[in-house]
């Protein structure tokens, strides 16, 4: 029923879990960045209703302590209920935005831009050029595990995640 290469659900029920864990990864991506610093970059991800496998540049292992970390950021995210909602807009405005993007990726001249935001403030907890599905709330995802981090080549490391 879905398989775009990075998503597969084989039913309307998988749809749903999918959709809960690709969200995680925009959160995930976020909570990296903030934890580990701005040179970490999404190198690809891989979903199916089981987990999330996100693969991304750093050059070392992480730490139990800062898996921690990433886990209760995502986790805060998740519980402080943002907006999940998207934006059209033309590509070189998006990345004006600060809103994160495959480099090596083609795009068309309109992108949707998908922001969880905190619906009291207007805080971007995170923002990324995206076109698949997602929640429209945080607390849909439900609590995120990270299951094993583990280096998949130079200078690439990879988290599988879960759910729950």
């Amino acid at each position: 029923i879905l398989d775009t290469g990075e998503l597969k659900a084989a039913n309307d029920e998988e749809v749903k879990i999918v959709t809960r864990l690709h969200t995680a990864t925009h959160l995930l991506q976020t909570a990296l960045r903030k934890i580990l610093g701005d040179s970490v970059h999404q190198n690809g991800s891989d979903i199916t209703a089981q987990r999330l496998r996100f693969d991304f540049s750093f050059d070392r292992k992480v730490t139990p302590d800062e898996i921690t970390q990433v886990e209760d950021l995502v986790n805060s995210a998740i519980a402080r209920n943002f907006d999940m909602g998207f934006k059209l807009m033309p590509f070189d405005e998006a990345v004006k935005t600060g809103a994160l993007y495959f480099i090596k990726e083609k795009y068309p001249a309109e992108v949707k831009v998908y922001s969880a935001v905190d619906p009291e403030t207007g805080e971007v907890f995170s923002r990324e050029l995206c076109g698949g599905p997602h929640v429209s709330h945080t607390n849909e995802v439900g609590r995120f595990k990270i299951i094993k981090e583990e280096s998949v080549g130079a200078g690439t490391r990879r988290i599988r995640a879960v759910v729950e």
